[in-house]
């Protein structure tokens, strides 16, 4: 314990989000039902609506932050507001109320107790589903010299299902190996190295990680998929495989923004929105949770030939500097007051790092879901086509709730 007692110790937090959009695999429904829940529905409402309204504030951040780099942007607010609601459990003093005013929990009704509950609820309903749908959770990587409060785990993996490790953080390599490796379990090897190298300081690792595979519900026929252009900018133009379907779509035309909305459901109870406007800069500066409210409300059904590129894209923040530019400024300092994860150390947070992945393509269903497919081109009828063959934005939500798991803008379906 000697080699902290002289400098606050750091506590490092990665999110990790893994979201696959292809693939097969059963859905199970569950059908019992949550027990031991004291959350009341008006709370998981208070908290799920604070989650939306920090994503698109975390998300006008990213933008802000790689505007002049015009690269893609694609995160997840349900994995970030988890793992930060995780570290509030621990948070104490102005440190918490940063926090909480960061993350939207303004509502006096919303206290540490009523949050923690919220997110068991939501959590608890998301991992329901099969594994190879959608899985969420948090983890502790805990130094053996370092002494946890043994409430703070207690609530982690009460509210937060997370899983606790002990490391001995001066073997670097091997606490790095064993971090990694259960990221790449739980990613399912979609995020397979996450740490390079360990502060010596470090005593703590808080990560929290969401994998979401999703068929889709009218699958992509490959055969139809062929080499097309996408505009990145009046300068640069890229080729890409483009996916073609002809058939009924649920759209929404936004004519005070310009902006064409395509709602792609999966076979489960989550959807993909994808947002192409005609300038990409007025849809960043307005979005916002009504605007989301208010296509899905007012989706038509009509049918659309529709082309949406094929792509695999990774991404990497430090969150940091974002995160303090949205008031939570002390966990980062010597001001940190995060006694409630250990009163034997003063403990501060050195960094936050958010990893995600997104891959789209054809494969949305078995070979038995794709069979009965058939699409039928009428030679004397065109329908309109919407192209998704110039900037684009994506949402990823849950239809009872509208949380938000991914958000993204893609620039460059190739990077």
């Amino acid at each position: 314990m000697k080699k902290f007692t002289m400098m606050r110790a750091t506590l490092c937090i990665w999110i990790l989000s893994a979201v696959v959009c292809v693939g097969s695999g059963h859905h199970h429904e569950g059908h019992d039902q949550d027990t031991a829940l004291n959350s009341s529905a008006d709370s998981v409402s208070l908290v799920t609506s604070a989650n939306r309204e920090f994503a698109y504030r975390m998300y006008k951040k990213l933008a802000a932050h790689t505007e002049s780099q015009g690269k893609n942007i694609f995160f997840s607010p349900a994995s970030l507001s988890i793992a930060l609601a995780a570290l509030s459990v621990g948070a104490r003093g102005e440190t918490h109320r940063q926090l909480f005013s960061g993350l939207g929990f303004n509502s006096s009704l919303l206290t540490q107790t009523v949050v923690d509950q919220s997110f068991r609820t939501l959590l608890q309903r998301a991992n329901k589903t099969s594994q190879e749908d959608i899985s969420e959770g948090t983890a502790v990587f805990v130094d053996n010299c370092f002494k946890l409060q043994p409430e703070f785990l207690d609530v982690l993996k009460q509210s937060y299902f997370a899983d606790g490790f002990e490391v001995d953080f001066t073997k670097s390599t091997d606490s790095a190996d064993t971090i990694n490796k259960y990221v790449e379990e739980k990613t399912n090897g979609k995020i397979d190295k996450l740490v390079e190298s360990l502060d010596p300081s470090t005593v703590m690792y808080l990560i929290s990680y969401i994998y979401y595979k999703g068929k889709w519900a009218t699958p992509f026929d490959p055969e139809l998929t062929k080499e097309d252009t996408f505009t990145v900018d009046e300068s640069t133009k890229v080729p890409v495989q483009m996916m073609n379907m002809e058939r009924q779509f649920d759209t929404y035309y936004d004519q005070a923004i310009n902006t064409s909305v395509l709602h792609l459901p999966f076979s489960n109870s989550y959807s993909m929105l994808l947002l192409l406007p005609d300038d990409m800069v007025t849809l960043e500066n307005v979005i916002c949770p009504s605007h989301v409210t208010k296509w899905l409300k007012g989706m038509k059904s009509r049918t659309y030939d529709v082309y949406i590129p094929k792509f695999s894209i990774k991404t990497s923040y430090s969150l940091k500097d974002m995160l303090i530019e949205m008031g939570m400024t002390d966990m980062f300092g010597d001001r940190a007051d995060l006694s409630g994860i250990s009163e034997e150390q003063e403990l501060l947070v050195s960094e936050v790092v958010h990893k995600a992945t997104l891959d789209i393509d054809e494969a949305g269903a078995t070979a038995t879901a794709v069979t009965g497919m058939v699409i039928i081109k009428r030679l004397m009828i065109i329908y309109p086509v919407l192209k998704f063959n110039r900037p684009f934005m994506v949402l990823i939500t849950e239809h009872t709730t509208e949380n938000i798991l991914f958000m993204g803008k893609i620039i460059n379906p190739n990077i």
